[in-house]
């Protein structure tokens, strides 16, 4: 079958300038010059599907837009919480993302009223109070409202997916909120499960505290 010849046609923004080789998948790949003067290569069916419509630079623009709108831009800088909203994206969307095996990788997704809305996502979750962070309460599900809420960074690091959660009389915490609660240090509730002790004996046994010996 013979390749269709995209030299000269214009895609949106972009305008092919030649053909280069394909990629690792065998895929056929177009360098294109965008209206802003940037070039860029991208595959023939982003280009035909219209998928990929410039450099970059449109979705930049549109972007820009929508935060003046909303007013979260300022000095033509986008807002920290666009940021959270576009780097939840990323992750979940983006296999180039350094991320994405550790969301999108294994399931992870935003839900449809998010994916495509920033407005509905700052609508659900509220501006972002100082110092806190984006978290999800079951870090096995995606990103909605009901399961996410801004986190300060000992509750997101209470939350990670490494660590050991322990229930006990119908809760369910990571090690370090039992040791808070009970006043017995992580370390010893570790060392007694490692030696088998039952989860109620590691958690109500009270730490005896050795006497120093007088010289």
């Amino acid at each position: 079958m013979k390749l269709p010849d995209l030299i000269g046609q214009r895609f949106g923004r972009l305008t092919v300038i030649k053909r280069v080789e394909r990629d690792k998948w065998g895929h056929h790949r177009w360098l294109c010059r965008c209206d802003c003067g940037k070039e860029k290569i991208v595959l023939g069916s982003s280009l035909k599907s219209g998928h990929t419509k410039s450099c970059g630079c449109l979705r930049k623009e549109i972007i820009l837009k929508v935060n003046t709108k909303h007013g979260h831009c300022k000095n033509r800088k986008i807002s920290q919480i666009h940021r959270i909203w576009d780097g939840m994206i990323q992750r979940c969307t983006n296999p180039k993302n350094k991320a994405y095996k550790d969301y999108g990788g294994r399931g992870i997704t935003v839900c449809e009223r998010w994916l495509n809305s920033f407005p509905n996502f700052l609508e659900d979750m509220g501006e972002r109070p100082d110092g806190l962070t984006l978290e999800r309460r079951n870090n096995d599900k995606g990103y909605h409202k009901k399961n996410c809420y801004w986190a300060t960074r000992k509750q997101q690091q209470r939350n990670k997916r490494n660590n050991r959660l322990i229930e006990y009389n119908g809760k369910i915490q990571c090690m370090a909120a039992w040791a808070e609660e009970t006043g017995i240090p992580g370390s010893v509730i570790w060392k007694r499960l490692k030696r088998g002790w039952s989860i109620e004996k590691a958690l109500t046994t009270l730490v005896r505290k050795h006497k120093r010996r007088r010289r």
